[in-house]
Parts: structure tokens; sequence; C-alpha cells
């Protein structure tokens, strides 16, 4: 973000006479915001409406999407996100969070990614491989929903216990940037060395058909952190649902 985000103050002193409008998506359709609340929360639009060289009381964002931007409006005024009912609403919050990115909203930011986490463990499943598609491709490191898919996806790798799903082995063979980062992800677990498989140690027997991977004895099992909610890793991790902007 841009700017260091301004403290929260109660709706009703945000709510100002002065108004701005905006117009959203190809057909322009214009939301008529209080300009105080919408500043306080966006040093982007801040930055539009205080300006000292423009007097304008309106900004066009022509290539944004209606859903999204309802949810950003909603968001506004109440504070609140509404949790996704099913995996296939995960795609508008997304969207959502590329456009908090983008006006530097940033506590909207934080509250979809934890909207998203929550709704993943929830159902105690896992990012699918076109959800973290989708954010790498439009994001940049050190980015927080990155980060967060990045942890889930390590962990449901190194648990899943028939091998890596032949489409995660194909991503990851083509996108490098990507396996290094779960690499990354799990360093940052910390494991003690006696809980991680030594090849070197001649008394461990591979399992035949595993290879070095699947020494008996020791297993990341042990240390991974597995919890009561861990049951059915993989289950329910579907990459068929994807919004028409991420297929494109």
């Amino acid at each position: 973000m841009a700017e260091a985000q301004k403290a929260d103050k109660p709706l009703h002193e945000l709510l100002s006479h002065s108004m701005v409008d905006l117009y959203v998506g190809p057909d322009s359709l214009t939301y008529h915001l209080h300009e105080k609340l919408l500043c306080h929360y966006s040093p982007f639009f801040a930055r539009t409406f205080y300006s000292k060289t423009s007097q304008t009381k309106s900004y066009g964002l022509p290539e944004d999407e209606l859903p999204p931007f309802n949810l950003l409006v909603g968001w506004l005024y109440s504070r609140a996100i509404p949790l996704p009912a099913d995996e296939s609403a995960i795609g508008t919050l997304l969207d959502l969070y590329l456009l908090s990115e983008k006006l530097e909203m940033e506590k909207l930011s934080t509250e979809v990614v934890e909207a998203v986490r929550r709704f993943y463990w929830d159902g105690n499943t896992y990012p699918g491989l076109r959800r973290v598609q989708y954010i790498y491709a439009n994001t940049e490191e050190d980015n927080a929903m990155r980060e967060m898919m990045v942890a889930s996806v390590a962990r449901y790798l190194v648990l899943a216990e028939q091998g890596i799903p032949k489409h995660w082995d194909k991503a990851l063979r083509k996108n490098g940037q990507l396996a290094v980062d779960i690499i990354r992800s799990i360093q940052e677990w910390h494991l003690e060395g006696r809980s991680v498989p030594d090849v070197r140690d001649i008394s461990q027997t591979p399992v035949k058909g595993r290879g070095f991977a699947a020494m008996t004895g020791r297993g990341l099992d042990d240390a991974s952190g597995v919890g009561e909610n861990d049951s059915g890793v993989g289950e329910g991790v579907d990459d068929s649902f994807a919004t028409s902007r991420e297929e494109e």
C-alpha cells in the first residue's frame, strides 16, 4: 500500500454533505457516495478528490465489474463482508481483493484475506489451482492473499497421501516461482531436523515404489501441526470453479 491507513472512525462522522459520483463498468453505472467516507478508507481517492489542482467530484472505473464493487460499497457503509456460501463465490471475493488493492484500501484487503482464509478453514478445504493461478497473475510478490494461498497449498501438498496431484505437478513444472514460494512457505514451518526424513541415514529403508521420498520411521506427519480440523486432506479441492475473468 502506498500510504498508511487512518484509524477507524464512527460511520456518522464520515457521512459528510459532500458527495462524489463513481462511474463503474463498461456501462458507467453511477454510484453516489459520501466523499469523506470513501477518501477515509482509500488514499487513492483521497488524492483524486482532495487534489489542489483538481476540483472534480467524479471518477470512472470502466474496467471494473459491478459484483465486487457492490461488495466494496456494502463494506464502506457496514464494515462487513458476507462470507461465501460455497466455493463458486470465492471468485467475486478475489475480484474484490484485487479492487481493494488497486484503490489502496488496506483495511478492506485485510478483511477479504481473512474471509477467504476462514472459508477454507471452516470447510476443511484448500485453494484450488485456478484460484492460485488467478491471484499469481494479478499480484506481485509479498502480497497477503498470495502468501495465504501458497501457505495453504504447501500444507495440502505435503500432507496429500497420494502424492502431488497431476494438475499441480504440471503447474509447478511450468511456474518455477510458485514452486519456490511453496518451498519458502515450508521453510517457515521451522521443522526440527529429526522430524524430516534423512536419506543419508543408512538405517532407514526406502518404501518400495516411493523411493527416498517415503522413508519409513520418520515423516512430516509427526511435526506438521496436524490438528483435529485436518481430516480428509484434499477433499473438496475442486479446480472446476472459475469465474469468467479467471478463464480469460
